[in-house]
């Protein structure tokens, strides 16, 4: 049976905690007052606040001092950004939310530990089947305690999952143009905790994001690259924490798919 090291369990505990209290019991089950908008298709939850309240404190507590770049918190109080430069937790309570407002059965939370602007380690998990991805730099990439090596899906031809709700009618010819005629098309799963494992475990080969907030890609990115995967800027720059109000993401199950991926879309 595999086994997690301490870190990593005690990030499982705290997750497990948080959904059985908050998530699981909530889902299917919420009410037009629990729900409010920060901005247009970004809904904000009871869940997500509370989550967050509860992994800020146990953070806190795990490792005194460090600083915690929550979702909500900087939604309340932009000035945290400014610690996603140094040594700092980042969380994201509730990925995935308009997904779970629609009682739509892909979501997760995610905690990255990040220093000097890079991710560190990272851990995504899913409430439903309590799975638990698991990284840190240069250790490999694992699921609950088990070592895992990206794969592609090996269809021809490649898995491309892209949304078009973010892009701009140009963006969207763009796709058509150079992307659409050699991929198969797939819709994303609007949750980032979904759609990394995905890229690594057979499903999707390539996912492209516009935007690119630090608690939703911190920990995927670092996972998807310790497998053996490779997520980076479509001009091949590595993706910091610190610079997450960039757009363009892309992640790929091999660094050959993302290299022929990435030399079409700039063709």
């Amino acid at each position: 049976m595999s086994e997690l090291g301490a870190l990593d369990a005690e990030i499982r505990d705290l997750f497990r905690f948080a959904a059985q209290r908050s998530i699981l019991p909530r889902f299917r089950d919420l009410s037009a007052s629990d729900i409010a908008m920060k901005g247009k298709d970004d809904p904000v939850t009871i869940v997500d606040r509370e989550v967050e309240e509860f992994l800020t404190e146990a953070l806190q507590k795990l490792a005194p001092g460090v600083a915690v770049v929550g979702e909500e918190a900087v939604a309340a109080d932009e000035s945290l950004l400014e610690h996603l430069s140094g040594q700092c937790w980042i969380i994201d309570p509730l990925d995935g939310t308009s997904n779970f407002t629609k009682g739509k059965e892909i979501f997760g939370s995610l905690i990255a530990l990040a220093d000097g602007g890079k991710a560190v380690a990272g851990w995504l998990y899913d409430p439903l089947s309590d799975r638990l991805c698991h990284a840190k730099a240069g250790s490999g990439a694992f699921i609950d305690g088990d070592r895992v090596a990206a794969r592609e899906t090996g269809k021809t031809p490649p898995v491309v999952a892209i949304s078009r709700l973010y892009l701009d009618e140009a963006e969207r010819a763009e796709v058509d143009a150079k992307i659409a005629p050699h991929y198969t098309l797939v819709d994303i799963p609007h949750c980032a905790a979904e759609q990394y494992p995905r890229l690594a475990l057979g499903q999707n080969d390539i996912s492209t994001f516009k935007r690119t907030l630090a608690w939703d890609h911190a920990a995927g990115v670092l996972w998807l690259n310790e497998a053996g995967g490779k997520a980076a800027r479509l001009d091949g720059r590595e993706y910091r924490v610190d610079q997450h109000d960039e757009e363009g993401l892309v992640g790929a199950s091999s660094p050959a798919i993302w290299d022929e991926f990435a030399a079409r879309a700039a063709g």
